[in-house]
C-alpha cells in the first residue's frame, strides 16, 4: 500500500509551499494539516514536528545541489567553467524547486541557530566548500582576485544566483543557461562597457598610429 508514503510527500509539499510564503515561524502544523485535510494528531504519524519537515525538506534540496555540483565537477574544466556550471546548475535547481530555494535563502539563521538542524548544517558547509574551492582554485590560476576573501566573492554568488533563480518571470526572456552566463560574466568581468577603439574613444588615434 503506498499511500502513506503519497501522504507524506503531500505534506512536504505543502509545508515547503507554506514555510517558503510564510517563514516557518510563522507556519503552524495546524495549518500545515487543515491544507492537506487532516487532523494535527495524523500528521504527527508522519512526522514529530514541525522543525522534521523543515530538515528533511532542506536535506532532500541539498541533496539535489550536491549531485548537480558533482556533475559540473565531473566535466573538469578550469575555474572559470567550473564557476559558470555551478552558477548554471544552481539556476534550473531554484527553477525546479523554488521552495525549497526560497527556505534556504530566507532562513538561513534559524537553519544555524536550531539544535536539531545538525544535518543541515553540516550539509550547508559542504556547498559552501564546493564554491570556495572553485574559487580559491581561480585565486591559484590567476583568474579571479587575490585582494577579495572567497568568502566574500561566495556571499555575492549566493545571493545573486539564489534570489534570480527564484525570480524567473523577470529576467527578459533569457533561458536559464544565457541567465547563467550573463551573471557569471558580470560576476568575473564586472558591468562597465569595454572601451571602444574605433576613434571615438579619447586616444583612440593615437592608439594606431
Amino acid at each position: 500500500m503506498t499511500y502513506p508514503q503519497d501522504r507524506r510527500a503531500l505534506i512536504l509539499v505543502t509545508a515547503a509551499a507554506m514555510f517558503a510564503r510564510k517563514g516557518i515561524k510563522s507556519t503552524t502544523v495546524r495549518e500545515i494539516a487543515d491544507a492537506v485535510g487532516m487532523l494535527s494528531g495524523s500528521l504527527y504519524h508522519y512526522f514529530d514536528s514541525k522543525d522534521a519537515m523543515v530538515s528533511e525538506i532542506m536535506l532532500g534540496f541539498h541533496d539535489a545541489i550536491r549531485d548537480r555540483y558533482g556533475e559540473v565537477l565531473m566535466q573538469g574544466g578550469d575555474a572559470v567553467q567550473s564557476l559558470r556550471g555551478l552558477v548554471s546548475a544552481s539556476l534550473l535547481l531554484a527553477r525546479e524547486q523554488p521552495d525549497a530555494t526560497a527556505i534556504y535563502q530566507n532562513e538561513l539563521r534559524y537553519l544555524r541557530e536550531t539544535p536539531r538542524f545538525k544535518e543541515v548544517q553540516t550539509a550547508s558547509g559542504e556547498v559552501q566548500r564546493v564554491w570556495l574551492d572553485v574559487i580559491q582554485r581561480g585565486v591559484a590560476e590567476g583568474s579571479f582576485r587575490g585582494d577579495i576573501a572567497p568568502r566574500v566573492f561566495y556571499r555575492l554568488i549566493r545571493d545573486a544566483v539564489w534570489l534570480s533563480g527564484r525570480r524567473h518571470h523577470d529576467d527578459g526572456g533569457y533561458s536559464p543557461g544565457e541567465l547563467a552566463d550573463a551573471i557569471a560574466s558580470i560576476l568575473l568581468d564586472g558591468f562597465a562597457a569595454a572601451p571602444e577603439l574605433d576613434g571615438s574613444q579619447p586616444g583612440a588615434a593615437n592608439a594606431v598610429m
